[in-house]
């Protein structure tokens, strides 16, 4: 890491502009540069070789770092609200705690980067690469997501309240205790995205209507599934062919009807001929019957709505409260 005086800062600066512009200047090299706590607000970096920097804590609020290589920089809290950050590659760079609120990020490369705990508050983050970037407990309320690159990324406790993710990349994505709600996720690409924990969920799907979360249960032909009953009992169904079923954002399905294939404790023993729903004692599972529900929604994100709800795997049936 090399020190840079603020004098030989500042010339370097007035000549980077002079690059910029461009005229007899140079471009800024300050690759390896240990700027942390300087103040380089509303300076004009544009292009700027920056990488590796050490910028933690500076005040780089409403500067100009667009197209500027930010490759594996510290920016660990910085200030960088208003920033222009439009093309910047910023991959692997440690943004954790970083103040980036209303900061243009559109189309950046923030792959790898640890935003952890940042301040996104409505960042324009559109068409950005963030694919396997650490968003732990990051506060995205109102960020433009639009089109990004989220794949495998962590977004575990991240604040995406009134976040658009529409035609968003999050396939693999880790979800889990996010909050989502008004979030639009509109043709966004949930496929195996962990949405465990996550919360107002039901806000986010009644503002996308369509959002693709992929089913939980086979979309056809008969299956086994396995519900929890009154005093713990646990029932093994088969989900015939022409039941009607459905799974909202959890494992948890729903289905029209079932057929009673046996009922024993936890662990498979003591098996009995009936036991009762946990919800409504009057509706009676029967070993060898078919139980149905005439009413069941087809609304599949009314996901504690009427229906025979279950799991498709005995152990998530057991773990059920």
């Amino acid at each position: 890491m090399r020190s840079i005086s603020k004098e030989n800062l500042s010339e370097i600066l007035e000549r980077h502009l002079m690059w910029v512009k461009p005229s007899e200047g140079e471009r800024a090299n300050l690759s390896w540069a240990d700027l942390s706590g300087a103040d380089l607000s509303g300076a004009n970096l544009s292009g700027a070789d920056l990488s590796w920097a050490n910028l933690s804590v500076a005040d780089l609020s409403e500067a100009d770092l667009s197209e500027a290589d930010l490759c594996e920089a510290n920016l660990s809290g910085a200030n960088l609200c208003g920033a222009d950050l439009r093309g910047a590659d910023l991959r692997v760079a440690d943004l954790s705690e970083a103040n980036l609120r209303v900061a243009d990020l559109s189309g950046a490369n923030l792959s790898w980067a640890d935003l952890s705990g940042a301040d996104l508050r409505v960042a324009d983050l559109s068409g950005a690469n963030l694919s396997w970037a650490d968003l732990r407990w990051a506060d995205l309320r109102g960020a433009d997501l639009s089109w990004a690159d989220l794949c495998v990324a962590n977004l575990s406790g991240a604040n995406l309240s009134g976040a658009d993710l529409s035609r968003a990349d999050l396939s693999e994505a880790d979800l889990s205790r996010a909050d989502l709600s008004r979030a639009d996720l509109s043709e966004a690409d949930l496929s195996e995205a962990d949405l465990r924990g996550a919360k107002n969920i039901d806000s986010a799907i009644v503002s996308i209507g369509t959002a693709f979360f992929a089913l939980q249960c086979p979309e056809k032909g008969a299956y086994t599934a396995y519900k929890k009953l009154s005093s713990g009992l646990i029932a093994e169904l088969e989900i015939p062919a022409d039941a009607m079923r459905s799974s909202a954002t959890s494992r948890k399905c729903r289905a029209s009807k079932a057929y009673v294939v046996s009922i024993t404790d936890v662990d498979g023993n003591h098996p009995v001929s009936k036991a009762s729903s946990k919800r409504d004692p009057s509706f009676i599972y029967e070993v060898g019957k078919m139980v149905e529900v005439p009413d069941f929604d087809l609304d599949r994100w009314n996901d504690n709505s009427t229906g025979i709800h279950h799991y498709i795997t005995r152990a998530e049936a057991v773990a059920h409260q």
